[in-house]
């Protein structure tokens, strides 16, 4: 994955063969344990949605190598490696846990940048981030967004105080505020209803 240095970019991956990626609730809560500690050196989260077969990022770099204060092991590392790093760790804790030999996920990470610096749709950080928050209604594992705990939207809608989204930054690039992006959820919680057939 290439990463520009004050670039916003939305990171994903997927079980391997779909399989699931956390099988209890546990699991969840130290992968995002495990984020914190292998990737806020690199980049400022601004949004996320753990799924129990994939997982979604939003988030700013800050810097394609490691924070010149870290320790020199650190220094050398990239984004990249942090992200290779994390699932590598977490894959052997899930191997341990479950029992099991192989790929917990999926080859490649995809990386996609959000704003183009050259002709900027700020907008679509929003669009995205909304996209990632309601991923759990889509996928229907839950009938009411404030049911999944293992995202970031319970932090923009003022449900949950965490502290592992900079939502500051968040707002600042979307160029919205808190009451706007509520505003925001409200109507693309009401689209996606309008738009479930099933």
């Amino acid at each position: 994955m290439e990463f520009t240095e004050e670039g916003t970019y939305h990171i994903y991956n997927r079980g391997n063969k779909k399989q699931k990626i956390f099988f209890r609730e546990e699991n969840y809560l130290y992968f995002l344990k495990k984020v914190r500690a292998e990737l806020l050196p690199y980049c400022e989260i601004l949004a996320y949605c753990l799924m129990p077969n994939h997982f979604h990022f939003i988030v700013f770099i800050k810097s394609k190598k490691g924070n010149a204060l870290d320790n020199e092991n650190k220094r050398n590392k990239t984004l990249n490696n942090a992200i290779a790093i994390l699932l590598r760790s977490y894959t052997r804790s899930m191997q341990s846990q479950e029992k099991f030999t192989g790929s917990l996920f999926q080859q490649k990470t995809k990386a996609k940048e959000l704003i183009d610096t050259d002709n900027a749709t700020i907008n679509y950080i929003s669009l995205c981030t909304h996209y990632i928050h309601f991923n759990p209604l889509k996928a229907k594992i839950v009938e009411n967004l404030e049911e999944w705990k293992f995202s970031s939207y319970l932090d923009y809608m003022s449900l949950r105080n965490g502290t592992l989204c900079n939502r500051a930054m968040f707002y600042s690039i979307a160029g919205l505020n808190e009451d706007d992006f509520i505003k925001e959820s409200v109507r693309h919680r009401m689209t996606t209803e309008d738009l479930d057939t099933d």
